[in-house]
């Protein structure tokens, strides 16, 4: 295993449903040495092929998770942690499955979800939401423990919404 990934998931058209295109957009714009960033849009499944032949030390999965926390809330999300049914996802396969799927090809998988406050067609980020992407960036970009910015989540298994 070589290197780092980050995978994000979302609809860039969907208010902040598009915290994961927007980290891809930071990480283009100002690459972070050590990762390798995949903009996975609405079919991130696409990529597990790509993970695989990579197989990367670390693969966070970035995208929006309704928490029931504070818009812009970052936590750290384990496989059973994802809903199952994923009743407003636009992806092809719950993102469980495709965090199951890649687990034995890398080695730690870490989901991060950012709590939206509005996922509505058509509609920008929220400020909050836009802050907590910007911190995840510069704690990647400056070598910060992730936990800093996305402690793990302690609660209820939250209904995972892509939305």
């Amino acid at each position: 295993m070589s290197g780092n990934i980050v995978l994000t998931v979302g609809a860039v058209l969907r208010g902040d449903d598009a915290a994961g295109p927007y980290l891809s957009k930071l990480i283009q714009e100002d690459p972070v040495d050590g990762w390798e960033e995949l903009e996975g849009g609405q079919m991130p499944e696409d990529y597990i092929a790509v993970v695989r032949r990579a197989h990367p030390d670390v693969l966070i999965v970035f995208d929006a998770a309704a928490m029931d926390l504070a818009p812009g809330a970052l936590r750290q999300l384990e496989p059973d942690d994802v809903a199952d049914d994923c009743l407003m996802t636009s992806h092809a396969l719950p993102l469980s499955l495709l965090l199951n799927e890649l687990h034995d090809s890398c080695g730690k998988v870490v989901f991060i979800g950012v709590q939206p406050a509005q996922t509505e067609f058509m509609n920008p980020l929220t400020p909050a939401v836009r802050e907590s992407v910007e911190s995840l960036y510069d704690a990647l970009k400056e070598g910060t423990d992730i936990s800093s910015v996305a402690p793990p989540y302690e609660g209820p298994a939250p209904a995972y919404k892509e939305a």
